[in-house]
């Protein structure tokens, strides 16, 4: 936690940034419980909620590609204030749902404000590089996550608590946290005279007008380097049992041990508290570890989390759950944050839009396919046999990991794509 502290004192950058962060988060969560919670206020419906998840996930997959390839592209910082600026509008949007009662205008914003996300999150993960030195990348990689699982419970349980005062308020707020967070990127200093944009080769006019020639070669670039694809790899893995998460919990909560909302709550909470943890153990470990190591702790943790998930799923007491999710979510940030702290490290500067999207559209994709998935299988299967074919689907990333580690398919690359030094640093010169 002090690494933490020290970070936020004396980088200037990664300070606003992580500030802007807090504030959109927390709002995000806001928007999240004032929509669901009118959705089924208007209907009655869960098919309805089904609906604005998918309104949500088809243009972060759709938009994805594209952006990253601007992100490579234009100025970055640029790009992430255009994105919140336009979130603000959307944000408020929302408040003709209120006033209208009608709910194909939930449809209409929610995919609005998913086009515009990913144009922010995958700057967010481009720029990290450019704001924190070689020193400082994996603990901001660290507090950068751990902060987002923080917003995740404390979002929620203050989400509900505006909502309950009246949902055009949980809107307002939304609008006014993007405000902020595109004051806070506003206040970032250039680290050089190519200020948050990428240097590219020299590119004939023809290229310039073909998105999709760049955003192949960004695919390129991850089949190049063995380790950001394998990492991409292990991504769409774990979200083939992740993103039945979504669904089980609510149905162990409800319907397993019978413990209603409050089950839901808690089990969540858990999960919540296992990624707390798990970040700060990274965050530690990631100080120490070697290459060999390191590689060899993803395998392990990949085996925990499957391991720990079907125990979850086949436990007979609520205590004994609560302990299993807590450990299964344990493992998966660990293995999140030492993944990304190597991914900030080696992939260079003009990719790294490309890379961030392309793994981010990967993982929605797949979080949406198991999602369907699980809700399907919920009509003839019971919850705790979902869940066991989800643990078991996601230590499968385990085996591929370990083949392609032992197999000499995972060579230890260069940072950002040059040498064993950052190239590409900024740090705060009052310090």
């Amino acid at each position: 936690m002090r690494e933490f502290f020290q970070l936020l004192r004396r980088n200037r950058n990664y300070r606003y940034t992580w500030m802007g962060q807090i504030v959109s988060e927390i709002g995000d969560n806001f928007n999240n419980i004032a929509v669901f919670a009118l959705a089924m206020a208007l209907t009655h419906s869960g098919m309805v909620v089904t609906g604005v998840l998918l309104a949500r996930a088809v243009p972060a997959i759709a938009m994805g590609p594209v952006a990253g390839v601007l992100l490579d592209r234009l100025d970055r910082k640029q790009i992430m204030i255009a994105s919140d600026l336009m979130r603000v509008l959307v944000a408020l949007g929302f408040i003709f749902s209120v006033t209208t009662q009608r709910i194909w205008v939930l449809y209409l914003f929610s995919t609005l404000l998913m086009v515009a996300s990913p144009f922010f999150t995958a700057g967010r993960s481009a720029i990290l590089p450019t704001i924190a030195n070689e020193d400082e990348i994996h603990t901001a990689n660290s507090l950068t996550q751990t902060t987002q699982w923080m917003t995740l419970t404390v979002g929620t349980f203050l989400g509900a608590t505006v909502v309950a005062i009246g949902y055009k308020w949980a809107f307002i707020f939304n609008a006014l946290s993007f405000v902020f967070s595109a004051w806070c990127i506003w206040h970032l200093r250039a680290p050089d005279a190519h200020g948050f944009r990428a240097q590219h080769k020299a590119h004939v006019e023809d290229e310039v007008i073909r998105p999709w020639h760049e955003y192949r070669e960004g695919l390129r670039y991850m089949r190049s380097v063995p380790l950001v694809l394998a990492i991409a790899l292990l991504s769409v893995g774990w979200a083939m049992g992740g993103g039945a998460a979504q669904i089980l919990f609510t149905l162990f909560g409800e319907l397993v041990f019978n413990r209603g909302a409050s089950g839901i709550g808690i089990i969540w909470g858990c999960a919540g508290l296992g990624l707390l943890f798990g970040g700060v153990l990274a965050n530690w470990l990631g100080k120490w570890l070697s290459f060999d190591a390191y590689k060899l702790i993803v395998f392990i943790d990949y085996l925990i989390h499957g391991a720990a998930y079907v125990a979850f799923s086949r436990a007979q007491r609520f205590d004994m759950a609560l302990l299993f999710i807590f450990v299964s979510r344990s493992g998966i940030a660990v293995n999140s944050i030492l993944n990304y702290s190597y991914l900030l490290r080696t992939v260079t500067n003009r990719y790294r839009g490309r890379v961030f999207a392309t793994i981010e559209t990967l993982t929605w994709t797949m979080m949406m396919v198991s999602m369907m998935g699980a809700g399907i299988a919920s009509t003839h299967y019971s919850p705790r046999v979902i869940g066991t074919v989800a643990g078991v689907l996601s230590s499968t990333t385990a085996i591929f990991w370990g083949w392609a580690n032992w197999s000499g398919r995972l060579p230890l690359p260069s940072v950002a794509g040059a040498s064993l030094v950052a190239t590409d640093v900024y740090r705060d010169p009052r310090v």
